[in-house]
């Protein structure tokens, strides 16, 4: 029963193919966001709490807590693509925030596993 609507679902090679789509115009791996982060146009922003930010983010990266977020976001230019991380793979606070730049007529991606796939899987370089 639920197994063959799953099993259904999987085989439905037109739905994979927009959810694929989807994901990966939506979200960006730490390699890819290291190769974008040198681009001018580029503004990651980091929506975990500033003390963890202080404590490490990845270079380039602006503080914007996420309970700051439509505060803040009026600094942030529509034009620009604005990567959002917060702490892990379970936190959906990067999606929250994307969320909320998207309706805002931000362009936006999130970057997927956040600050530790950065730090700790890649263990490319932060700032501290």
């Amino acid at each position: 029963m639920k197994d063959e609507k799953i099993q259904d679902l999987r085989s439905n090679t037109e739905k994979a193919e927009c959810f694929f789509s989807k994901k990966l115009a939506f979200t960006l791996g730490p390699v890819e966001l290291k190769e974008l982060s040198e681009e001018e146009n580029v503004k990651i922003i980091d929506v975990r709490l500033l003390a963890d930010y202080e404590i490490a983010h990845i270079p380039g990266a602006i503080s914007m807590p996420y309970d700051n977020l439509l505060l803040e976001m009026k600094n942030l230019k529509k034009e620009d693509l604005h990567v959002i991380y917060c702490y892990n793979n379970y936190c959906h606070l990067g999606a929250r925030a994307a969320l909320v730049l998207a309706r805002n007529g931000y362009s936006v991606m999130e970057l997927s596993g956040g600050f530790k796939t950065w730090s700790e899987e890649f263990r490319f370089a932060t700032v501290q």
